[in-house]
């Protein structure tokens, strides 16, 4: 019976074969939409958060600034420096803190290796700060360490394209390279990774070598700035309080005075990222939809007119005692079989696009699109719900005919 009235509905819509491709079409272009936009958006949003977390997750990057209020008798404009110290200071103050770095930099210092010579920035910095910071090394090597700290070792952590640059293909780890005249071992290469977010310059093209030993040769009085990441991500916003009310006691400034004490709280840009991607993914959404309730407009259509073509049927079945019930079924199951013939040419085409556009030399922009089963998930309510609505009128006036009458049209 189910493959009779397959071949029913077949039959049927082939007598009416422009406006049957027009509703197909709306149903497979718009399943194709709705997959695409929906992927596309994730896909851009995974993207964009992954160079953003190449800097760091859920970081905050501390700056002594300037004064704008008087307090404590100070007058404003007072201008704020910070030691080394400051950052056990607040490790020891601030119990939400789990990692915390200061850090110095000095820009365009010499670098030579050989004949080579290049300009990069030099950054001091505690063993914390790798974690913090994704400075992820690459196979067989390292990044600094506490004993390298204790010993005031003249070791250093370079980017990748440090080496391409001083030391082409061949590998940089265990040989020696000259800053400043002042030989260091390279102890560690990051690995290539995506940085979009940067306060100091690409990691890439920076140095890093231990406080201690940047002290011992250039004693520097003043930090740059400090690293910090609470112990619980989801406290960081409290840490970044309690980190301003410390320094605000310590150096005697008002705990509001955001310019006294400027922080970089990178978890904001992440919820406002969620945020934005989230409304993004949203609007590319209802664009798609739109798509497939024209084609839920053209299922509709095409019911009413088999619904008309076969009322002298529906008639007779009516009056042979066939329940209104089973009438709405049948039309039900039509309206869906019609909709899953667009459906799944659309799936199946959304993934040709999907492979095709990976491909393609794209990733850097939007990243890799992967078919989400959410999104499967999604588009397959989407699509049922609309067909549903378009469905059952033409279903519900198919069962509700009056046997005589509709025998007699």
């Amino acid at each position: 019976m189910f493959l009779k009235n397959v071949r029913m509905i077949f039959r049927e819509l082939s007598k009416q074969k422009l406006r049957t491709m027009l509703t197909l079409f709306g149903i497979f272009w718009g399943t194709t939409s709705v997959i695409l936009l929906l992927t596309f958006g994730i896909a851009v949003k995974a993207s964009t958060s992954k160079t953003m977390h190449g800097m760091g997750e859920a970081i905050c990057v501390i700056w002594s600034g300037k004064t704008s209020i008087s307090y404590g008798g100070f007058p404003k404009g007072r201008q704020l420096s910070f030691y080394n110290d400051d950052a056990q200071y607040l490790r020891d103050q601030v119990s939400l803190i789990g990692e915390i770095s200061p850090q110095y930099a000095r820009y365009d210092i010499p670098v030579n290796v050989g004949d080579k010579k290049q300009n990069f920035t030099i950054n001091a910095v505690w063993p914390e700060f790798q974690d913090m910071r994704n400075m992820v090394p690459r196979a067989g090597s390292r990044f600094i360490n506490n004993l390298d700290m204790e010993k005031r070792r003249r070791v250093v952590f370079i980017g990748n394209e440090v080496e391409k640059t001083m030391f082409g293909d061949t590998s940089s780890v265990g040989k020696m390279i000259l800053i400043d005249n002042i030989p260091y071992k390279v102890i560690g290469v990051i690995i290539a990774k995506e940085q979009d977010g940067s306060y100091n310059g690409q990691d890439k093209y920076a140095i890093f070598m231990p406080t201690t030993t940047y002290l011992g040769i250039y004693g520097d009085r003043y930090i740059n700035n400090m690293i910090a990441r609470a112990k619980n991500v989801q406290q960081t916003s409290q840490m970044k309080q309690a980190i301003v009310e410390a320094m605000a006691k310590k150096y005697r400034f008002s705990p509001e005075d955001t310019q006294a004490l400027p922080v970089w709280d990178t978890s904001e840009y992440d919820q406002f990222l969620g945020t934005f991607f989230t409304g993004f993914t949203i609007f590319l959404g209802i664009v798609g939809v739109m798509t497939l309730i024209v084609g839920g407009i053209g299922i509709a259509n095409i019911m009413y007119v088999i619904v008309e073509e076969r009322t002298s049927e529906i008639g007779v079945k009516r009056a042979i005692g066939a329940k209104k019930r089973l009438i709405l079924t049948q039309y039900l199951i039509e309206t869906f079989l019609i909709s899953a013939v667009g459906t799944i040419a659309g799936f199946l085409f959304a993934l040709i696009l999907i492979f095709v556009i990976n491909q393609a030399p794209l990733e850097d922009f939007i990243g890799v699109l992967i078919l989400n089963p959410a999104v499967a998930i999604i588009t397959i309510v989407i699509i049922s719900t609309i067909t549903l609505i378009a469905g059952w009128g033409p279903a519900k006036r198919a069962s509700l005919l009056d046997p005589v009458i509709a025998i007699n049209s």
